[in-house]
C-alpha cells in the first residue's frame, strides 16, 4: 500500500536537502580559511614598486632558460640574447607539481658548459620548474617552466 505525501514529509525533505548543502558548505568553507596562508605582504605598494624594478633589470639581462627531461636526466640551460651561457654566480630549480607541493625538489645540479644536468625520474604529467639563478653582477633571475613529462617507456 502506497503512503501518502503529505505536507510534513515535503517539509522534511525540504529541510534535509537544504542541512545537506548548508552542511556542505560549512565543511568548504572551514577548509577553505583553513588553508588560507595569510598576506604575502605587509605593503603590496612598496612590494609592487619592488616588482617592477626587479623585472625591468631582469628584463635588460635578455636571458631566458629552458629545460628539457630525457630518460631519467633533466637539463634546463640559461641562454642570453646572443644565445650564450651567461656566467652565474649562483642557479637553483624548485620541481614540482602545479596543484600541490607534496613533490616538490630543489635537486642539486652539476653545470657542465652552462647546462646544469640532474638525474631525476619525473612521473607522466604535469610539471613545474622554478628557476631562480644570480648574475655576475647581483641581477636576481627567475623563471617559471611549464613542463609536460611524457609516459615511460615499458
Amino acid at each position: 500500500m502506497a503512503r501518502e505525501l503529505t505536507g510534513r514529509h515535503v517539509l522534511i525533505i525540504t529541510l534535509a536537502a537544504f542541512g545537506v548543502i548548508i552542511a556542505v558548505n560549512v565543511v568548504m568553507a572551514f577548509l577553505a580559511v583553513g588553508s588560507f596562508p595569510g598576506l604575502e605582504v605587509p605593503n603590496s605598494y612598496v612590494a609592487s614598486q619592488e616588482f617592477d624594478r626587479d623585472r625591468q633589470a631582469q628584463q635588460d639581462l635578455g636571458w631566458t632558460a629552458r629545460a628539457r627531461h630525457a630518460g631519467s636526466e633533466l637539463t634546463i640551460e640559461i641562454l642570453d640574447r646572443q644565445g650564450r651561457h651567461p656566467v652565474l654566480r649562483d642557479f637553483s630549480a624548485t620541481i614540482g607539481r602545479p596543484t600541490h607541493k607534496r613533490a616538490d625538489v630543489t635537486p642539486g645540479f652539476t653545470v657542465a658548459g652552462g647546462v646544469y644536468r640532474v638525474p631525476l625520474d619525473l612521473e607522466p604529467g604535469a610539471w613545474i620548474i622554478h628557476v631562480q639563478a644570480v648574475a655576475e653582477d647581483g641581477t636576481p633571475f627567475r623563471q617559471r617552466l611549464n613542463h609536460h613529462a611524457g609516459a615511460r617507456a615499458k
